[in-house]
């Protein structure tokens, strides 16, 4: 049995368990908090980020991106019509740069401003970061996620899914980096029918269920997070 490094408010952390779910893969779940930089954790994964995932084997795979490159290529044949990555040159191509979009991108401009200021910094000592959060950043976070949610639209207008006809790793990475923005009610939902549409269909299947049922302790969740039809 596998075992998942992450943070419950890490949203590439929830992409690889919305991933696994889907899979049909049970993983043990150990949280971490990145920001104590355990001596233990870094021996696994310098780095000191979530997620990390340990096979029974003991190999280590460190990185949203990386996970699940391999999550494809030890499992992906075996999974049918249900696998995440396209046979297709160029709808691979398509995925890879919309993980790339949401994972790296869409972290640095919303998530990790969010996440960190609103979430993180509650539980950070002051040596490790803590303190109030910075509204300069919140504000930034909010402005961005505007446009991320124009795109998001955009693409689902033109397709059945985010990187095209059949629900891929692109859908889970989005969805996971939204459902932390959606947990703190700075998702602009009545700016895009469209894409709220799409996130209601990813938000009412099984693999989302866990993530549904995470909590910050001492901050409830926006009052539709766990409405499947909000």
């Amino acid at each position: 049995m596998a075992t998942l490094y992450h943070f419950p408010f890490c949203a590439n952390s929830r992409f690889i368990r919305l991933v696994l779910a889907e899979m049909g893969m049970e993983p043990v779940l150990l949280e971490e908090k990145p920001w104590e930089r355990r001596d233990d954790f870094l021996l696994i994964n310098p780095a000191g980020s979530t997620p990390v995932m340990l096979e029974q084997s003991g190999l280590v795979i460190p990185g949203a991106g990386i996970i699940a490159e391999y999550l494809d290529e030890t499992r992906g044949l075996g999974l049918s019509g249900r696998r995440m990555m396209p046979e297709g040159t160029a709808d691979r191509v398509e995925v890879r740069r919309l993980l790339e979009w949401f994972l790296v991108k869409f972290e640095s401009e919303v998530t990790g401003y969010l996440v960190t200021e609103k979430i993180a910094k509650r539980f950070m000592s002051m040596a490790e970061g803590g303190g109030p959060p910075d509204m300069h950043a919140i504000r930034a976070a909010r402005t961005n996620v505007r446009y991320h949610l124009k795109y998001i639209g955009y693409l689902i207008a033109r397709r059945r899914w985010i990187a095209g006809d059949h629900l891929t790793y692109a859908d889970l990475a989005a969805a996971a980096h939204l459902s932390c923005v959606d947990y703190l009610g700075d998702v602009p939902w009545d700016e895009d029918e469209t894409a709220r549409d799409w996130y209601a269909r990813v938000k009412s299947r099984p693999s989302f269920r866990s993530l549904l049922a995470d909590r910050v302790p001492g901050m409830a969740p926006a009052a539709h997070y766990a409405d499947l039809d909000f």
